[in-house]
């Protein structure tokens, strides 16, 4: 099932070696110019019309409305609205924890203040299509609310009924948004980021979706902020031994597979009769879940089991990779966490799948795929915030520091900002003389 590769005589260098998921060469750039420009100038006609080709569905209305949201949460069990709820906290609480109070700094007489400022408005994707996605409601809305942004909006595709599923209505109240528009694909990144007549422009779009919503995103950038990781289709590296049972390696590996095609889902071991037994269970797994078709996609294109010397090689492997999502499952990882230097979320321990990431630890499930797990980083409050910086020179300022401003305006060649140094020195000599 999955393909067993020996990576024992490789390294350091693995450039060439370690299979790559395919990002570059067909990436649909022109298909989705195509689309936003149609957005851009045609605005909610242009929704109407996108939505019916791609989804199949002839919507009446862009907006749930605030009935339709009320409804919902009514609707969900109490057992899923607790569940949901018991998410939201966990969320919540750790990212208040990334909000950071003004910083003040004295240089000999210039007052430095550096202040963070919440965007006004944020766009957050949710996927449909393969599944709903209410915890990724939850994971975008609920930081851009502890950053303090005014307005956050919900785009996700519609069902086939024209309307969007309980749970992610549920989730967009409890999350505390603001409008949820019935809008999916580059389309809905399209309309952010420029505003139709139903959907206001935003100022940042952020959740993670498929590759016609990531090359949207990136056309975009520059119209609006887009947190620098490419949230693409999902990925997990298992590094497992016989430590911890085959079943649990195997499911851990199908976790992310089942999110559909174009994934990476690799086994990382120095035991290749483990290695072998893992491949074995996942074939085992598939035949009853309910997801097999979707997940085998991943697996036939991005399933890795692969045979590494030791602990040492596995993370060096791991960190080649950046994946998405690291698991360190075997005995004493937690020894071994230093090592990790490119990963978007890390879980070590055997009790500690990525689902706990998914849904309920507590930090953003919007991580960095394809490799950028080596310059980007999860979604954060930062992400929401500007940061601006204050300052006021004083007296003191003027007279230990404005030197040094003359100086190098010179060596520049900048004569006005040499001057206007100049004559406030000028100022303050001649009224020293009265």
């Amino acid at each position: 099932m999955l393909k067993v590769i020996d990576l024992r005589e490789a390294g350091p260098d693995y450039e060439g070696i370690i299979p790559r998921p395919k990002i570059v060469g067909d990436l649909p750039v022109a298909a989705v110019r195509e689309i936003i420009q149609l957005v851009r100038d045609r605005g909610d006609e242009a929704l109407f019309d996108l939505t019916k080709r791609f989804d199949s569905v002839a919507l009446s209305t862009i907006e749930a409305t605030r009935d339709d949201i009320e409804v919902a949460y009514s609707r969900i069990s109490p057992r899923l609205r607790s569940a949901l709820e018991a998410a939201a906290y966990g969320i919540e609480e750790y990212h208040k924890l990334e909000l950071e109070a003004p910083k003040h700094f004295d240089n000999r007489g210039i007052s430095v203040t550096h202040k963070a400022v919440p965007m006004a408005r944020a766009g957050c994707y949710v996927p449909g299509g393969l599944a709903r996605y209410p915890s990724s409601v939850l994971m975008t809305a609920i930081p851009a609310k502890v950053a303090g942004v005014r307005e956050v909006f919900l785009v996700v595709p519609p069902t086939k009924s024209g309307g969007v599923d309980d749970a992610t209505l549920a989730a967009a109240k409890i999350a505390g948004v603001d409008r949820v528009f019935k809008v999916g694909g580059a389309q809905a990144i399209a309309a952010l980021a420029y505003g139709t007549q139903t959907i206001p422009k935003v100022d940042t779009i952020v959740g993670p979706g498929n590759v016609y919503v990531s090359v949207a995103k990136r056309e975009v950038a520059g119209q609006v902020a887009i947190p620098s990781s490419f949230a693409g289709p999902s990925e997990v590296v298992v590094v497992a031994d016989s430590s911890v049972p085959a079943t649990w390696a195997a499911m851990d590996v199908i976790v992310q597979a089942e999110h559909g095609p174009d994934g990476l889902a690799w086994l990382l071991t120095w035991d290749q009769d483990y290695a072998l037994e893992v491949s074995r269970q996942v074939e085992a797994i598939l035949g009853s879940s309910p997801r097999a078709e979707e997940t085998l996609k991943t697996l036939r294109e991005g399933g890795y089991a692969a045979i590494v010397r030791d602990r040492a090689q596995a993370l060096e492997v791991a960190n080649e990779i950046a994946p998405e999502h690291l698991e360190l499952l075997y005995r004493g990882a937690k020894d071994d966490l230093d090592l990790v230097r490119n990963a978007g979320a890390v879980f070590y321990g055997p009790l500690s799948p990525a689902s706990f990431g998914d849904y309920v630890a507590g930090p953003s499930h919007v991580l960095p795929t394809f490799g950028s797990a080596r310059f980007a980083s999860a979604l954060k409050v930062g992400d929401f915030l500007k940061y601006i910086h204050f300052v006021e020179v004083t007296e003191r300022g003027l007279d230990e520091l404005g030197w040094a401003v003359e100086c190098l305006a010179q060596v520049e060649g900048l004569y006005a900002h040499e001057q206007s140094i100049v004559i406030r020195r000028g100022t303050k000599a001649e009224e020293g003389r009265r």
